[in-house]
């Protein structure tokens, strides 16, 4: 698929968003396509928890048989509230020279304040990014309402020399990208599209319908619900999953898109169990305890995240076994 890049518009660093919608009808800008499947890889570390670069690039390598659209570098999965700013950039540079040219490269660069974001943002964007995902801030949770965001997401859009994807999180920062924010800063010419991972295909769906007069793709941010995702819209999703089951998510993906709905039901019944347990019930230790299961490098967490149980590890495995994926230990 030939990639354009959306660019960069001169003038824009401190105008606003009536100017940006300006620059769009005048054909400055140009569309970034983002739809299909990306693993958020995870950040592989020795047992001095310092990052293990050799381990990234073997998981590329096995990664590169996937029919993946990209990846999404130092997102919630590459524990990159962990990490310090020059790791971030340094993962992000070493998947960029790893991958090939027709992968994309979407690196997480949010921050709390707009300054750092925006710093961030340009660090990525030399390193290799094709484009930003970028979080809400979330620390004065109580304060980001539509006008901080809007303010925020314009301000790093503006500056931003690569497209910047929308995220929303609720499940780690205890807030949502409100849906006003969100069509209003879908006619900025710089802001591509939105990872929702909160699950509400009420919400998802009202995004979209609401955006599709612009140039926004909205991706799922969960194989738990990438079929019901697809069906009202969306382009693809960002799954954690897919860091274990690639292939299979990829497979419900081109099920969906070519309408065979029963066997995509079926398909994603089985991915429901294993993506939760690898989610919101035992998390990164989870996936990357999966990972190993299935021949990648996942290893250990950097504190103060810590490994499975025994018996949590026990209760993973049967969740994977009885939906058809592994064996018995």
């Amino acid at each position: 698929m030939h990639l354009v890049r959306r660019l960069r518009v001169p003038g824009l660093v401190t105008g606003c968003l009536k100017t940006a919608r300006r620059s769009r009808t005048s054909g400055i800008s140009a569309n970034l396509d983002i739809r299909g499947i990306y693993p958020p890889i995870t950040t592989p570390f020795n047992q001095n928890e310092q990052v293990d670069y050799n381990k990234l690039e073997e998981n590329l390598n096995k990664y590169s048989k996937v029919p993946f659209r990209g990846f999404v570098v130092q997102g919630s999965n590459g524990e990159y509230v962990y990490l310090t700013s020059e790791e971030r950039i340094e993962v992000v540079k070493s998947v960029s020279k790893s991958v090939t040219k027709d992968k994309l490269v979407i690196a997480g660069s949010g921050c709390e304040s707009s300054i750092a974001t925006i710093h961030m943002t340009e660090r990525m964007a030399e390193a290799g990014a094709h484009a930003v995902l970028v979080v809400t801030p979330s620390y004065y949770r109580g304060r980001m309402d539509n006008r901080a965001l809007i303010q925020h997401y314009t301000q790093v859009a503006n500056a931003s020399p690569v497209p910047v994807i929308l995220y929303s999180v609720p499940g780690n920062t205890g807030l949502d990208l409100p849906v006003e924010a969100a069509v209003t800063l879908s006619q900025h010419p710089n802001i591509v599209g939105l990872k929702d991972s909160g699950g509400d295909i009420t919400r998802i769906a009202l995004i979209i319908h609401k955006t599709q007069k612009e140039d926004f793709q909205v991706l799922a941010g969960s194989a738990g619900f990438l079929l019901a995702a697809y069906s009202v819209g969306a382009v693809g999703g960002v799954c954690a999953l897919a860091n274990v089951l690639g292939t299979q998510i990829c497979q419900l993906e081109q099920l969906c898109i070519s309408g065979q709905w029963e066997k995509a039901k079926d398909l994603q019944y089985r991915l429901i169990e294993p993506n939760t347990a690898v989610t919101r019930q035992m998390g990164i230790a989870g996936l990357k305890q999966a990972m190993d299961w299935f021949g990648y490098h996942g290893g250990k967490c950097r504190s103060p995240l810590c490994p499975l149980s025994e018996l949590e590890a026990k209760q993973l495995n049967s969740i994977f076994t009885s939906n058809g994926w592994l064996s018995h230990f």
